[in-house]
């Protein structure tokens, strides 16, 4: 309600930005508990798409609302910068804070060594038409048709690995509490509610974004890639570390990677099919040689750390790091 007050009042653009970003964690908030209330009856992996997909909707608003203001270079960015962020930062968070509070932890590896083989093929699908286009071959004059080619088999990737989870997640269901706190209605009220809301709240998100950029003299690039990128993970933020630290590693990890291979493989193809019909201009898979390298190194190092099915606290600090490094390099654009 703040944030819509103060888009309508017409203040400083830094200060709607700020409280539109704080409005998205507190709905983030919101949306976390509730999802604990159903994860309390459900396995690791519906909870984890279930989650993973609403938290994807405040990015899915943004995404739409700044390609219809022309910000490609930031659609671009934050993509990608989400795939980093749950993949390092949100990952490495909820492993360094649930190792620090209960030593080694272990989880059912099949499930995320599948994700993380997905989102190194939707890395390709980025490589391939760059290269394409940097290479200048044949292809690269159609990076168009290649990207929407590549999204239709991305998006088909991505309704296999749904089947693949829901079937991972059924079988690897053990007993956990089913306590419940909130009547199931007053679970789905809320999410929904926190759903709409995040609509709204995007659209502010957005229309502050350019102001705000011009005001503190930051790059597109690094607007996209960490401040857009980490408001918009705000609920893998706050629920992942959360069941970390409750030692719920299963559902910990199923949340955050399922956030990523959803962008990798659901957002990014159905914003880059949005595009072409929007009116704006169009987004493409032909990205920055070092937005390529960067989401790639993420996939491999993220593989590696979820491969053997457990984690410890150094682990976490590894992908937080390494994070802040890639962070580092787009500070200047």
């Amino acid at each position: 309600m703040s944030a819509g007050i103060l888009t309508a009042a017409r203040a400083p653009a830094p200060l709607t930005f700020a409280v539109s970003a704080v409005a998205l964690a507190l709905l983030a908030a919101t949306i976390g508990f509730a999802v604990e209330q159903l994860g309390r009856r459900l396995s690791a992996g519906v909870t984890g798409i279930l989650q993973s997909a609403l938290g994807n909707l405040p990015e899915l608003f943004i995404g739409i609302f700044a390609l219809r203001a022309g910000l490609v270079t930031v659609v671009q960015t934050a993509l990608v910068g989400s795939i980093l962020a749950n993949s390092l930062l949100v990952l490495g968070l909820a492993l360094f804070a649930g190792g620090v509070r209960n030593g080694r932890q272990k989880f059912a590896a099949e499930e995320p060594r599948a994700i993380g083989v997905l989102i190194v093929i939707a890395v390709a699908a980025l490589i391939v038409p760059t290269l394409a286009v940097r290479l200048h071959t044949p292809a690269g004059a159609h990076a168009g048709a290649l990207s929407v080619a590549s999204a239709v088999i991305l998006l088909a990737l991505f309704a296999a690995s749904v089947v693949f989870s829901l079937r991972a997640g059924a079988a690897n269901e053990c007993e956990h509490d089913r306590a419940e706190t909130w009547p199931a209605a007053l679970t789905f009220a809320a999410l929904g509610a926190a759903s709409v809301a995040s609509a709204f709240v995007s659209d502010w998100f957005v229309a502050s974004l350019s102001p705000t950029i011009a005001t503190l003299h930051v790059s597109q690039a690094f607007t996209g890639l960490v401040i857009v990128a980490i408001a918009g993970n705000a609920v893998e933020n706050v629920v992942g570390v959360t069941m970390a630290i409750k030692n719920k590693t299963d559902y910990a990890v199923s949340i955050i990677l399922n956030s990523s291979l959803q962008v990798a493989v659901g957002l990014i193809p159905v914003l880059v099919l949005l595009s072409f019909v929007l009116g704006g201009p169009h987004l493409t898979l032909v990205m920055p040689a070092l937005l390529v390298v960067a989401v790639g190194l993420a996939a491999v190092v993220g593989l590696c750390v979820v491969f053997d099915g457990e984690s410890n606290w150094l682990e976490g600090a590894a992908l937080v790091g390494l994070y802040g490094i890639i962070a580092a390099a787009f500070w200047w654009g």
